[in-house]
């Protein structure tokens, strides 16, 4: 078994939309994060935003763990703020559309210029990516193999609805969103058609890791709740329908809890992935000071090194495909 580490490696406050400024500081914060994988024997795989890949200070942090082996780099594309500029609808920064909205070849530029950037910055051959939003399809994946990915990690198996609507507002969405509920949580090469089903594209796709909390009973009484206030209600009681293995301010025991479910499955690997901005105070929503950054790491340290204890070996995303396609 692998443990992937994947970091959504992004500007600050992404979340907050308005007032959104593309600042990087939280690549101060990547060191820390670095050192703590590299003193359990893990390699991350930084997945970076268009905005990322222009920090210097980012740059140079990676282009020095790449000369030991340690990490790998990816692309994360956030459409709404890379090259070139397209507006999609009257406030990208706001709405924050989906990749799979833009017209192709939009789409085809988008990830040309992106991966451009990062391969002329760092002078290797990115492979790895992760969708922005997790949203994700066939022609998103066609792109990519023109530009030679051989890794994706944008399904969510088990997870119905993940992708906000723009419910409220008179801005369509302007494709059918994947609900990914039905998809393998086993990796496989994807389809060139159809992502949900394994195919012959040369593109691995690795799920991230998501387990199931409820029984078959709960989630089906959960899909018949007539109301969002019903489901929260519900939730309330007997918890989210599924647990992802992602640190969480709110319930840090999921973490260990989904280690410890995955585990049992005799799996290939276990997917970690978390946002950058969450490892800075007053750069995300969620880890709001020192004192639960500092929780957050002492969490996710302990996982690691109890993974460690039943087996767990490193791996970056193009490690895995190596391994898994060799």
């Amino acid at each position: 078994m692998f443990l992937l580490i994947t970091i959504d490696t992004e500007g600050d406050n992404a979340w907050a939309r308005k007032g959104y400024e593309n600042s990087t500081k939280n690549a101060r914060a990547l060191p820390r994060f670095q050192e703590l994988c590299e003193s359990l024997g893990y390699k991350p795989t930084y997945l970076t935003t268009y905005e990322m890949a222009a920090d210097d200070f980012f740059i140079e942090f990676v282009a020095d763990v790449l000369k030991r082996n340690a990490c790998e780099v990816g692309l994360h594309p956030h459409p709404w703020n890379s090259p070139p500029h397209y507006n999609l609808t009257s406030d990208d920064m706001l709405f924050q559309p989906y990749m799979i909205e833009y017209p192709e070849q939009v789409i085809r530029e988008k990830i040309r210029i992106h991966t451009e950037l990062l391969e002329d910055r760092l002078g290797l051959k990115i492979c790895s990516h992760r969708a922005g939003r997790w949203a994700f399809n066939s022609t998103y994946a066609a792109i990519l193999s023109e530009f030679d990915y051989k890794v994706d990690c944008s399904v969510t198996p088990y997870v119905r609805g993940i992708l906000p609507d723009r419910s409220g507002t008179t801005e369509p969405v302007k494709v059918q969103l994947p609900d990914y509920s039905r998809f393998p949580a086993r990796p496989y090469f994807l389809d060139s058609k159809d992502i949900s089903r394994p195919g012959h594209l040369p593109i691995l796709e690795i799920p991230m890791t998501v387990v199931p909390n409820y029984g078959k009973a709960l989630a089906s009484l959960y899909q018949m709740l007539p109301s969002k206030l019903c489901k929260r209600l519900f939730r309330g009681v007997f918890g989210t329908p599924v647990k992802w293995f992602r640190p969480s301010r709110r319930r840090p025991g999921d973490l260990m809890q989904v280690a410890k479910a995955k585990i049992q499955q005799n799996p290939d690997y276990i997917m970690f992935m978390i946002h950058s901005s969450e490892l800075m105070p007053g750069c995300n929503p969620q880890f709001r000071n020192q004192y639960e950054v500092d929780a957050l790491f002492e969490n996710v340290r302990s996982v690691f090194q109890w993974l460690g204890e039943h087996g767990a070996k490193a791996a970056t995303c193009i490690d895995f495909y190596n391994a898994f396609s060799g």
